[in-house]
């Protein structure tokens, strides 16, 4: 078949000859998990690679000092600081040192008691028991009560809630579809069993409960400094935006929006007292990221970009900590609209992408193991399943996922219909009539742009004559808001998943999930979905069944699959101790992080 090719594409002089280096995207989240952002031991999970996940400094620590840490973004962070209206993996970084979680979890991500509050799931009765410390006091003193969980609830199911975390979770709670309704004042399923103890009682309880953010919310809110605020109002309120209070070891004392946020101990915590008189979290572009490093300007760097590896691996100065990402980055097709008033997706079979045999040929032209080898120099990895290997024996490793085969793909556009008709280089619909195909992603670092440039290219190869969205690649912010409100301009696009401690993806893939962008629903997908999160599934075989059989339809439908697994590179200055960078630590690792040094050198 004769092809078109993009002309700008030939400064890649094809990806296999070298690294035409995509930035660092970041995707939202469940939380678990984030329009992105694994265990302790790094080379347990990635075959070749082998970093340390916690600082060797052993030097005592100097009596406080200031820590520096960049957020490498090329955008602004929007600042929604509460769990209940963060949407990204940015606000979250920003969230960490002052906001916690309500359970610790351990290495496979189950809920594990010892932190500002306990869990025991009662699956008998569908009930859950959240047990607060009762030392637990917010970053005002105040202590935190039965009474913040429920707000948590009550904000989250309110019919004004301006967030995206309603969704099979809390619906699943007994009277949360009529408090959202407005058919009650109250969450009859919810219960203040005491000043510290709150009880919940659900329509069904699954094993994915046991999870860190994979039913039972993970949070509470401080109800006292929200009195007065409309639900509706909230996500632009103060307590959000310019002085959240958290439990967590440090409360953010200054912000400055989309730019940076200074932290001082919170003098309430309930565990070790801080070590640092200072935290300092800025946004630093990635362009200039090195740079920066180089000058000692940061004690460490969050999200620094794994396509260039090579620049600073060997950073004097700096140790390189690496651990692999609880996400994935992929391919998604837009199949229809989210129908704000039942709260699902709404599947259109009829659309330009609805053809799986299409999506599947767009899926075969494409050579991830060569990007993930020459753009991300071995710290990416192609994909196979919507569960990444992170989760263990839940990622499907019979599942070959889908590998270069042009061939195939031209087999299957050919099989479909998808022809040539008028000679111009270019398929045809199965009626005849004129295809294009527009592509959204998003615009960061050095290798967005040559790899968006790849994937029209490669697909161009194929015959079909994709183009960009806006002609040209669209900041993370502006490229989410295209995403959530269902730009009818976008066919295909480019995205990543954190996809949080929770493998269920339901709340990602679901017909209730505001974040199934691709808003693809069947009877059957919803079927393999509530057989993951059904009683039958506390038996462990069931569970894995039930995952295996998910990810072979997810395969084979192709409504949105894998391009790359991803490992985090984390540079942190020789001065730095007492830093974990695991998942599974036994306390917020900026309780305990420190300085051995006054200065960096």
């Amino acid at each position: 078949m004769k092809k078109k090719i993009f002309g700008v594409v030939t400064l890649c002089a094809t990806l296999l000859l070298g690294a035409c280096g995509t930035g660092n995207n970041a995707g939202t989240g469940n939380d678990g998990g984030t329009e992105t952002t694994s265990t302790s031991n790094v080379a347990e999970e990635n075959e070749g690679l082998d970093f340390p996940v916690s600082t060797s400094n052993e030097a005592e620590l100097i009596d406080g000092g200031t820590l520096e840490v960049a957020v490498v973004m090329d955008t602004q962070f929007q600042g929604l600081f509460q769990w209940e209206f963060y949407q990204d993996s940015y606000d979250r970084d920003f969230l960490e040192p002052s906001h916690e979680y309500l359970f610790l979890k351990n290495d496979d991500f189950m809920i594990v008691d010892g932190g500002p509050a306990d869990l025991v799931l009662d699956e008998e009765n569908k009930t859950a028991t959240i047990t607060l410390r009762d030392e637990l006091k917010w970053s005002d003193g105040v202590d935190v009560t039965a009474e913040d969980v429920i707000f948590s609830y009550e904000v989250i199911g309110h019919a004004d809630y301006t967030g995206i975390r309603y969704d099979n979770n809390f619906t699943n709670i007994i009277g949360m579809e009529a408090y959202n309704a407005g058919e009650s004042d109250t969450i009859s399923g919810i219960t203040a069993i005491s000043d510290k103890v709150v009880q919940i009682e659900y329509k069904e309880v699954h094993p994915g409960m046991m999870q860190q953010g994979g039913g039972v919310y993970h949070s509470a809110l401080a109800k006292h400094t929200f009195d007065g605020i409309e639900v509706k109002d909230m996500e632009s309120s103060d307590p959000v935006r310019k002085n959240p209070i958290g439990f967590g070891p440090y409360v953010m004392s200054n912000i400055v929006p989309g730019e940076s946020v200074e932290y001082l101990p919170n003098e309430y915590y309930y565990g070790e007292e801080p070590a640092l008189d200072k935290l300092v979290f800025r946004a630093v572009p990635s362009a200039s990221i090195n740079e920066a490093l180089l000058a000692k300007h940061y004690d460490m760097a969050i999200k620094m970009p794994t396509d260039t590896f090579d620049t600073y691996k060997d950073m004097d100065g700096y140790q390189m900590l690496g651990r692999p990402e609880q996400s994935y980055t992929y391919i998604g097709f837009n199949l229809g609209t989210w129908d704000e008033e039942s709260g699902s997706v709404d599947y259109d079979p009829e659309s330009k992408m609805a053809n799986k045999q299409l999506r599947q040929a767009m899926a075969y032209a494409i050579d991830n193991d060569a990007i993930g080898e020459r753009f991300y120099h071995g710290l990416r990895s192609r994909g196979t399943t919507l569960i990444p290997p992170v989760f263990g024996s839940l990622h499907d490793t019979t599942i070959e996922g889908y590998a270069l085969n042009t061939d195939k793909a031209n087999q299957l556009l050919d099989d479909a219909g998808y022809l040539d008709v008028d000679g111009d280089g270019f398929r045809e619909d199965p009626n005849g009539d004129p295809l294009t195909i527009n592509f959204a992603s998003m615009s960061g670092g050095e290798t967005a742009q040559p790899l968006a440039d790849y994937y029209l290219q490669q697909w161009q190869e194929v015959g079909l004559n994709v183009e960009y969205t806006t002609g040209r690649l669209i900041d993370f912010q502006a490229f989410y808001d295209r995403l959530k409100n269902d730009d009818p301009e976008i066919d295909v696009y480019q995205a990543a998943w954190g996809t949080g401690s929770d493998p269920s993806p339901t709340s990602l893939w679901g017909p209730n999930s505001a974040f199934n962008y691709t808003r693809y629903e069947s009877e059957e997908n919803t079927r393999l979905l509530a057989a993951i999160d059904s009683n039958a599934s506390f038996d462990e075989a069931k569970r894995k069944e039930a995952f295996d059989a998910w990810q072979a339809y997810a395969f084979e439908e192709a409504f949105a699959f894998p391009t790359l697994y991803r490992n985090q590179i984390l540079p942190i200055s020789d001065r730095v101790a007492n830093f974990s960078w695991a998942y599974d630590v036994d306390h917020n690792p900026w309780a305990a992080v420190g300085v051995t040094a006054e200065e960096r050198e």
